[in-house]
């Protein structure tokens, strides 16, 4: 018999359990965490504080093994076999959860943050907690938002000032309807393609551009083949941490609460960690010597997502989309 993905993942996860039941008999099973980022990055760094904690508060009787670098299998995968109850915890990106609860589409919209400042004060805040809220009926707890940073257009071509400047490029995206919708209402050529193949793209000129945050543009050495930078900050979708329902309500009221004030804890030790590794990568793709385009003025930009908006954005998601908006924040 031929097993899937998800058998085949949820058959390792149990043997795991319990080869760590028979070796901690007064334990109780551990967590089981996923994330599909290497061992060294921030959302991963963040997981080992949780299970750190978790074991300090605890002495030991909850503990959480994590499992990065896609051992487990890619987000989508993951993600269902958290939904039915084969995995406990995951890290992952609002893109899989979009076809869940369409609610966490709208921290994905185009330009719905004007900064990174903004972006946490919404998510950590009642929005935030809305869009969280809407998994539950969909087999997981929302738990807390990890940053994912602030996407800008790079490309080989030209400095990019003004959606003008975009026309007729080919531009690489996630594969992804609103991504799509977002560089076509740009004028630009949307071109799907998997990341690991952008590089390749870029040099042999199958694309003209593509559009990510500071780390993903210098450790994929993009800047090499794209030096244009244009700072425009279109999305700064945030990852989300997400607990299976199932065994949620297999904790005590106490071990709940205890579960979501760590993860909540663990926010700032992400968000810090990412800062530094920003500020790093933007020290070594300067060094490279592109060519920044700083400020630019986003107003043009964002003009152009009105058919983006009115094609995505819900009667039901237009109150969240406006709160959201008209929240004031300090030094924004």
């Amino acid at each position: 018999m031929t097993l899937s993905r998800r058998q085949f993942t949820q058959a390792a996860i149990a043997g795991l359990g319990a080869a760590g039941l028979s070796s901690c008999a007064k334990a109780e099973r551990p967590l089981f965490a996923a994330d599909a980022q290497p061992a060294d990055y921030p959302t991963v760094k963040a997981l080992e504080f949780i299970a750190k904690r978790l074991e300090e508060e605890t002495d030991g009787r909850l503990a959480m093994r994590i499992y990065a670098g896609a051992q487990l299998g890619r987000e989508r995968d993951t993600l269902e076999i958290t939904m039915f109850g084969g995995l406990d915890v995951n890290r992952v990106n609002t893109a899989p959860l979009n076809p869940i609860a369409e609610e966490t589409l709208v921290p994905a919209l185009p330009f719905v943050f004007r900064s990174i400042d903004h972006m946490r004060a919404a998510v950590d805040g009642a929005p935030g907690q809305q869009i969280l809220d809407a998994l539950r009926p969909k087999g997981l707890i929302g738990l807390c938002y990890y940053d994912s940073g602030a996407r800008s257009f790079y490309n080989a071509k030209r400095p990019v000032l003004t959606p003008d400047d975009l026309g007729g490029m080919k531009i690489r995206v996630q594969n992804s309807d609103l991504y799509v919708s977002m560089v076509e209402a740009l004028g630009a050529n949307a071109t799907p393609m998997s990341f690991a193949e952008v590089y390749q793209g870029l040099i042999q000129g199958v694309i003209d551009g593509a559009e990510n945050n500071w780390p993903s543009y210098e450790t994929t050495r993009h800047f090499e083949a794209a030096p244009y930078y244009s700072r425009t900050e279109h999305i700064m979708a945030p990852e989300v941490l997400v607990m299976s329902l199932r065994r949620w309500e297999k904790l005590s009221e106490d071990d709940q609460e205890l579960f979501r004030r760590i993860a909540r804890e663990s926010v700032p030790v992400m968000r810090d960690i990412w800062d530094a590794r920003v500020e790093k990568s933007k020290e070594i793709v300067m060094a490279g010597g592109i060519e920044l385009v700083d400020p630019v003025d986003k107003a043009p930009f964002q003009e152009k997502m009105k058919p983006v908006y009115d094609r995505f954005v819900s009667s039901k998601l237009r109150p969240l989309v406006e709160e959201i908006q008209a929240m004031e924040v300090p030094g924004v």
